[in-house]
């Protein structure tokens, strides 16, 4: 019965303004991805130190983190596309000024340029998931939200996917300029994407509350919600400790002994489980144990990265990739839904903020985190440390916030 009053809701990718907004995150991440992961070619080609690695995550994750409750703001008052817009101008910035690092015109063989490249990645990209999330619910209805949901996640893994894959095989056969250059064509034309989005965005009504009043009452809507709470915290402890991927450079060349093509497979990997996830989730939207579930996905990604550090073979390596990719899609579906239900329409931008520091800086803090621990330890005990770490938090989590682990979705709707 829930399956069938599930295919009854309309499909959203009948509604012509999401399938636009999905074009916009699809080029935007792309452009992204191709650049996370030429740089971390780059770095490490320069380097050899994958402690350098973990500095790409902590240039980007700071001004990331320092932008975000701003960003948020400026969603729930300003034109959404046109700060989307700009927001692609910048990620188009950031690849052209590595491409002119990359030829030589901008301090040749040092890498403190591309750190601060990077930087300007991480104040951009503040913005582009909160303009998403909030014109996500002006072109959806509420009933539409799980499906849309599971595709929006079927559309960021596919860039998850083809971004790694993209830029391993042009810094394999084209070299690292042409990787940036392909980046910044992305960018731009996801902001002339964004741009001919046609939705009527609702203006505040009364006077606009003050800034830092503003974002205290998105903060303490988040944190006064404890099944919100606990899934945010439990993707953040658990990408902090199990962000392996980011040490792939380094497996790649020294355990692996692959080239720039075998980095574009393993990064892109996890977002190949997503997105066969994904699909089965878009026609069957969890609804029932969803709290239950959520947990032992995220348990199951703390085992595929144990799995992952242990292992010598390339393609094996890969498979315990694609099937953390699987925990983690079950993982976002769940996160955004119960995101987008709770959420009231005023202040998706500041919770969508708020959530993007808990799970966009995980990544980035993750990377860090991976990059000063396989110093003090090396590669591979601090991966495996990491994915025991995130059986912990899991634990911890189903322990501590009961309504999570009893959620049903219809309690929501």
């Amino acid at each position: 019965m829930e399956d069938t009053q599930a295919l009854a809701v309309p499909s959203p990718l009948r509604e012509p303004a999401y399938r636009v907004l999905l074009g916009y995150r699809l080029c935007a991440i792309l452009s992204y991805q191709i650049v996370a992961v030429t740089v971390g070619w780059h770095v490490y080609e320069l380097t050899r130190n994958p402690f350098a690695l973990g500095l790409i995550g902590l240039a980007e994750v700071l001004p990331f983190i320092s932008m975000a409750l701003f960003a948020g703001y400026l969603v729930d008052h300003l034109p959404k596309r046109r700060l989307g817009a700009t927001a692609c101008a910048g990620l188009a910035t950031t690849a052209l000024l590595l491409t002119a690092i990359s030829t030589g015109h901008l301090a040749p063989g040092q890498t403190w340029p591309i750190y601060a490249a990077i930087v300007l990645t991480g104040l951009v990209r503040s913005f582009l998931t909160p303009v998403y999330t909030a014109l996500f619910a002006q072109v959806l209805r509420r009933e539409q939200f799980a499906r849309g949901a599971s595709i929006g996640s079927i559309a960021f893994q596919t860039a998850l996917v083809c971004g790694p894959a993209l830029g391993g095989v042009m810094v394999g056969w084209a070299g690292k300029t042409a990787a940036y250059g392909l980046a910044a064509v992305l960018a731009l034309v996801a902001g002339a994407v964004l741009l001919s989005l046609r939705v009527a965005e609702p203006r505040a009504d009364g006077p606009r509350a003050p800034v830092f009043t503003s974002i205290g009452d998105g903060l303490r809507f988040v944190f006064n919600n404890q099944i919100m709470l606990a899934a945010q915290a439990l993707d953040l402890f658990a990408v902090l400790f199990g962000g392996a991927i980011s040490l792939a450079p380094a497996f790649i060349t020294e355990i692996l002994h692959y080239g720039p093509e075998g980095l574009g497979i393993l990064r892109g990997a996890p977002a190949l489980g997503a997105v066969a996830v994904g699909i089965v989730l878009a026609r069957r939207p969890p609804g029932r144990h969803a709290g239950r579930l959520l947990l032992w996905a995220v348990a199951g990604f703390g085992v595929c990265i144990i799995g992952f550090g242990l292992s010598r073979h390339f393609w094996l390596s890969a498979l315990f990739l694609l099937l953390s990719g699987v925990c983690d899609g079950v993982s976002v579906v769940l996160r955004s839904t119960i995101m987008q239900l709770v959420t009231p329409d005023g202040m998706r931008g500041r919770v969508a903020s708020i959530n993007g520091i808990f799970i966009g800086s995980s990544n980035e803090l993750g990377a860090f985190y991976a990059g000063s621990m396989a110093r003090l330890l090396g590669l591979v005990p601090a991966v495996v440390l990491g994915g025991f770490v995130t059986l912990g938090v899991v634990g911890v989590t189903a322990l501590k916030a009961p309504r999570l682990r009893r959620l049903d979705l219809k309690q929501l709707q």
